[in-house]
């Protein structure tokens, strides 16, 4: 299929299903025991600084791991697989010395994803797979000083960031994204940031692609990490008019589900949701297992809550095989009819009676 018909496929699939994303990839690559060499690979076995732990290096390193972690979620029931790129920003990377690599870094990744996905659409043209770019959030917070002792400092630019995630956003599109998934949104402006930037590129390059905007909670309060409930959040994206609009990693599912119920009340988008595999244990692992985490979601989706599903932290290839079997005997939400209002959104939503 041509962009263009994957794309059509998307949105008409989404109309028809629930639709099932993928699972972890840091539980999937740790579950392969690499060594400081295995990051490095041929092409870096020299780099001085350590690589280990730079999950999204492996796409040029050790792509046939990548692979086949996409090609285990994909057998389990995936329609959507993410990109390994959470971190494959400029900023990112800076951490580990290769901020120059970042526009590679996304170009093969997508690539792979895209490998990936059509070899199964064409197993099972009746279900056609999709790739989504991953636009994680960086290690920056454009919002919040990192020094408690001078809370005016900010230690990223939102010039920083359109830069950063300009060069990303290229990469995932040349790779063969589908549609680009700025994921695990902590701070607004941060997102407001690849927005901004994902349509600039856009606007260079003469066509567009589905964006879903997917946040995370970071307490119980139901805020993000700058203090917007999920409503303020909606209000402050709704302008990029996503494909869909959701939450993910944060607490379980039974945790975030309030945040959810919230987004499917109020937004005229699809609903996605992908938690974590429960709370962290004492060794920040996670031990909900996929006969628990299956019917957690499935309720959402008994109750008309979500259009997409899928999983975060701690989840696996199983995890999303029992909770592709679980949802799909129901039908997607039905988008809810707005009345047109003057909306506008601070930490908290306000909206014109």
């Amino acid at each position: 299929m041509t962009r263009d018909e994957r794309i059509a496929a998307l949105k008409s699939e989404a109309e028809k299903r629930i639709l099932v994303m993928d699972g972890a990839f840091g539980t999937m690559i740790q579950g392969y025991k690499l060594d400081e060499e295995a990051y490095r690979g041929e092409r870096l076995k020299d780099w001085d600084q350590d690589l280990k732990g730079n999950n999204d290096l492996l796409v040029l390193t050790q792509p046939d791991v990548i692979h086949e972690i996409h090609d285990a979620y994909l057998e389990a029931g995936a329609d959507i697989v993410e990109t390994n790129t959470f971190n494959a920003t400029s900023i990112s990377q800076s951490d580990y010395g290769l901020e120059s690599i970042a526009y590679e870094l996304n170009l093969e990744a997508a690539r792979l994803a895209r490998h990936a996905a059509d070899a199964w659409t064409k197993k099972t043209p009746e279900k056609p797979r999709f790739v989504a770019g991953a636009i994680g959030p960086t290690n920056r917070t454009a919002s919040i000083s990192p020094d408690v002792n001078d809370p005016g400092f900010r230690n990223v630019t939102f010039e920083a960031l359109v830069e950063a995630y300009g060069e990303q956003t290229r990469g995932l599109i040349e790779g063969g994204c589908d549609a680009l998934l700025i994921e695990t949104v902590f701070d607004t402006l941060n997102a407001k940031a690849a927005g901004f930037s994902v349509q600039q590129v856009f606007e260079d390059i003469g066509f567009e692609l589905p964006i879903m905007i997917s946040g995370t909670i970071t307490d119980l309060s139901g805020r993000n990490l700058s203090g917007q409930t999920p409503e303020a959040f909606w209000y402050s994206v709704r302008h990029l008019k996503p494909f869909s609009i959701g939450m993910n990693c944060s607490f379980g599912a039974e945790q975030l589900r309030p945040a959810v119920a919230d987004l499917a009340q109020e937004a005229d988008a699809l609903i996605s949701a992908y938690p974590n595999a429960g709370l962290p244990n004492e060794l920040g692992e996670y031990d909900e297992t996929p006969e628990e985490f299956a019917p957690k979601l499935e309720e959402w989706a008994r109750n008309g809550l979500v259009n997409i599903v899928g999983g975060c932290c701690g989840t696996t290839p199983e995890h999303i095989r029992q909770l592709a079997h679980a949802v799909a005997k129901h039908p997607p939400r039905t988008l809810p009819e707005t009345e047109y209002k003057m909306r506008l959104s601070g930490l908290e939503p306000f909206v014109h009676a």
